[in-house]
């Protein structure tokens, strides 16, 4: 059984409530404490890209690695940046070029064709971060994955039976929040051998706020 919505709308009112009002605003982010699972099967090692329902506010900077009309296209949809071919031929083996990308950018897709290339040039620096592209074939609606991949936070577990993610902003509607903080916990829930009784506690806080423990 899901996470009652009741229950995360009060605890998306209560962390807006305790936040200090900023001049700026901010994050709101998601953690799931896990419990009775065994931390060297597939269940202890989670990696999940999961859409939500509603962009997390912020906007979250797009990289696509394309060629030709695609890369046209991208620059036309609104692409963070756009990186072709021969710059993707130039960062192999510079490594604090490599970095910086995969530093400064949230989200990677890439022209299948040119996966190969990705892998010898970003590898390194985008696999250990979670961040290697989407493979889009040449002939896909590159605008509509733009905006598809703009809802879509990474989640993994790190060596501990916890799982975090950003969920929204303090500026976004209650509604929207508990929204996306239902989709991420339903995704979970499903690859959990005992479902939501392997998850100990739900937590909510803003950035720079804290914790509020979501009633389960």
């Amino acid at each position: 059984m899901p996470l009652n919505m009741k229950n995360i709308l009060a605890a998306v009112k209560e962390v807006k409530s305790k936040s200090t009002k900023r001049k700026f605003s901010q994050s709101i982010e998601l953690a799931i404490n896990l419990q009775n699972i065994d931390m060297k099967k597939p269940e202890g090692r989670i990696q999940e890209r999961i859409e939500l329902p509603n962009p997390v506010g912020k906007e979250r900077k797009v990289c696509v690695i394309a060629s030709g009309e695609m890369a046209l296209k991208a620059k036309k949809a609104g692409a963070s940046l756009v990186v072709e071919r021969g710059d993707l031929e130039a960062l192999v083996g510079d490594k604090k070029k490599q970095k910086g990308l995969a530093k400064n950018y949230d989200i990677f897709i890439a022209e299948a064709p040119l996966m190969p290339l990705v892998g010898r040039s970003l590898g390194a620096s985008l696999g250990p971060r979670g961040k290697m592209p989407t493979p889009v074939p040449p002939n896909a609606n590159i605008k509509d994955q733009i905006e598809r991949h703009r809802k879509i936070v990474l989640v993994r577990m790190r060596g501990q039976p916890v799982l975090q993610c950003r969920i929204g902003s303090e500026d976004m509607a209650d509604k929207e929040i508990a929204e996306n903080v239902q989709a991420v916990v339903r995704r979970i829930e499903g690859k959990l051998k005992r479902g939501i009784k392997n998850v100990r506690s739900v937590y909510l806080k803003t950035s720079m706020g804290s914790p509020v423990k979501v009633a389960m």
